[in-house]
């Protein structure tokens, strides 16, 4: 096996080498996350020399474990948001410099260079807690961008609109990544013509507003701020690498994230394409694990695309219920 610095440099690999990478991961996570190696005993599976074997962490094992591989000091601990009642995701991250790369690099395969950017953050809930993956990302991509106007607007939302109408006039490429909430909030109180501007939502209503499904929030979106097509970011707190969409809710992974779908009755059955709820490699997830086992619901393409279309009901049960497997 592959020294650990060596699998590091790895990680990043081309379509081609994914299987045989994924498969050197999974070895080293077996050896050295005591978690995962438990969960992989328990289902009976075995370590594959040429492709990594199906065993998916049940993501509900982020709030119940400490969910690393290798023994370290975190140099970030990502957490979940939630309520006074519920128990958050925390994910060790022992190396900020994987998930830096993971999302530059992720960012530049979608949309070129982030330094001709103008990069803006409508992420009020998130910025009102610490340790979330979202806000270390954008306030990177903010960092990294050096554009005047970038930055995080919070509820200012008069500032946000006479700055977007004048990146508009001026042509300047613009990024508006925001949770879902506060950009429906910003639509309906300045509904502006900016059909230039790149809008993305990473989904996030929590109870603000009226729940809406994906293509009523790109529709009224698209409406009120007279852009063509609304893109999306597909990211959780249990993952370093995200997914992107273009438009129409479809999202493409980078090269070293790759979407499956375990069969809800049997969760052991996995395909590479069809419909089910939704696993997750993601090897820039070295440190923690890379087999995850989401609550999202959702369609895979045979060209690897996907879509979300919902979650499970009582996930929280359901992951406990694997765990008795």
């Amino acid at each position: 096996m592959l020294q650990e610095a060596q699998l590091s440099q790895q990680i990043f690999a081309s379509k081609e080498n994914f299987n045989k990478v994924a498969a050197l991961v999974q070895q080293f996570q077996y050896h050295n996350n005591i978690v995962y190696n438990q969960w992989f005993n328990t289902l009976q599976f075995k370590v594959q020399s040429d492709r990594p074997a199906t065993c998916f962490l049940p993501i509900s094992f982020f709030k119940t474990h400490t969910v690393t591989s290798t023994l370290f000091t975190p140099e970030a601990i990502f957490e979940s948001s939630g309520t006074t009642q519920t128990i958050n995701s925390r994910h060790m991250v022992k190396d900020l410099a994987i998930y830096q790369q993971s999302f530059l690099k992720t960012f530049e395969l979608f949309y070129g260079n982030l330094k001709e950017w103008c990069i803006i953050g409508l992420l009020p809930s998130y910025l009102e807690r610490n340790n979330s993956s979202l806000v270390k990302m954008v306030a990177d991509m903010v960092a990294i961008s050096a554009h005047a106007y970038s930055g995080f607007y919070l509820y200012n939302f008069k500032e946000l609109a006479d700055r977007l109408l004048l990146l508009q006039a001026q042509q300047q490429k613009t990024l508006v990544i925001g949770v879902t909430f506060a950009l429906l909030d910003f639509a309906e109180q300045f509904p502006i013509s900016i059909p230039d501007i790149t809008i993305m939502e990473t989904g996030g209503m929590k109870g603000r507003r009226e729940e809406m499904t994906r293509s009523e929030v790109h529709a009224y979106l698209s409406k009120q701020l007279h852009v063509a097509t609304i893109h999306s970011e597909y990211g959780m707190t249990e993952l370093l690498s995200q997914a992107y969409s273009k438009g129409n809710g479809i999202f493409v992974c980078p090269p070293w994230m790759r979407v499956m779908v375990r069969n809800e009755e049997d969760p052991l059955q996995v395909s590479t394409s069809g419909r089910g709820v939704i696993n997750v490699i993601d090897l820039a997830n070295l440190y923690s694990c890379s087999f995850i086992a989401t609550d999202d619901v959702g369609i895979v393409y045979e060209d690897g695309s996907f879509e979300v279309i919902g979650r499970l009901d009582n996930s929280d049960l359901r992951g406990c219920s694997l765990m008795t497997i």
